[in-house]
This record gives structure tokens, C-alpha cells and sequence, in this order.
């Protein structure tokens, strides 16, 4: 239940893709890259912070969050090496991939939707890619 309502997104849209300057694109990634540091350090409050209202929402607490990706996401909840791959646009919504190198020493392609909330950018949820779709 957990992965699946961290699926969800908010009804919120992204702004157009053409809009993008470089520095959303920093933004973004360091949104990621900020939120993945929160898991590691095991700050649960930070890390909830990242997430899009909707999601913050779903889960009403940071540990509830924390729990669902502990247990859904191990890749993001302590992640090994990160790399960016494309960040584009379906329909009005923005999506990063992200290859992650989970706990075990496996690779994972996930998808972040990102969410522009006034110049802030956050994490509107996160949909793991099947292994075709892993091309950065």
C-alpha cells in the first residue's frame, strides 16, 4: 500500500519544460540529492520537507514517511552512488531520472516528479523504471 501511494502525485502540474532554465535543473538534482543526504543522516523532518504538499498529505508525519521508504525504497533510503540522467517532460508535468545504487550494490532507474512550488522545487513522487527504461 505504501509503494503505491507513494506513486500518486499531486494535482499540481510542473511548469513546462521549455520554461527550464539551468538553474531549475540544479535545483532539482540538488532537491534529490538533499532529500537522499536526509535519509542517510536519518533526518526524517528534512527529508519530509522535500516532498510536495500531496505527499505530505498521504503521510501526515515525517516518520510515517520515513517508513514507507525505508521499507519501499531502500535504494533512496540509503543510497550508493547517484547519477542524473535526463530531465524532460510528459504532458505539464516534469520528471528526473535517477539512477541509484541501492544497499545491496544493485542499480535502480527510478523517476522523481518534480513540482515548482513558487522557485522551490519538490518532490511530487517517485516511480521505479523497469529495466528497459534504466538508458540514461
Amino acid at each position: 500500500m505504501f509503494r503505491l501511494a507513494f506513486f500518486c502525485i499531486t494535482l499540481l502540474a510542473g511548469t513546462p519544460l521549455a520554461a527550464q532554465e539551468g538553474d531549475d535543473t540544479a535545483g532539482i538534482r540538488s532537491t534529490i540529492s538533499d532529500q537522499m543526504q536526509a535519509f542517510r543522516d536519518g533526518d526524517l523532518a528534512t527529508a519530509f520537507g522535500f516532498a510536495a504538499p500531496g505527499i505530505q498529505s498521504m503521510f501526515a508525519t515525517p516518520e510515517r514517511f520515513g517508513l514507507m521508504v525505508e521499507n519501499g525504497y531502500p535504494m533512496v533510503w540509503q543510497p550508493g552512488e547517484v547519477t542524473f540522467g535526463e530531465l524532460r517532460e510528459e504532458g505539464d508535468r516534469l520528471w528526473q531520472k535517477v539512477i541509484v545504487r541501492g544497499p545491496k550494490g544493485a542499480l535502480h532507474a527510478l523517476d522523481y516528479e518534480m513540482i515548482d512550488m513558487g522557485g522551490l522545487w519538490r518532490i511530487g513522487g517517485v516511480r521505479l523504471l523497469e529495466a528497459p527504461e534504466m538508458a540514461v
